[in-house]
């Protein structure tokens, strides 16, 4: 049987990039900009569509 190697909690939480922390730094940029290209995009369809 193989038999692991305990890992340090410190050490394997430095190691691990979480994806989530890498973007979150983006999201008031990201989030404005997305939500007015929206409001665009849902006006220009209720002007075509009237």
């Amino acid at each position: 049987m193989s038999q692991t190697t305990p890992v340090e909690p410190g050490h394997a939480a430095a190691v691990e990039k979480d994806a989530v922390e890498s973007v979150v730094h983006l999201m008031p940029l990201v989030l404005p900009i997305a939500g007015g290209v929206l409001m665009l995009l849902l006006a220009s369809i209720a002007i075509y569509v009237a």
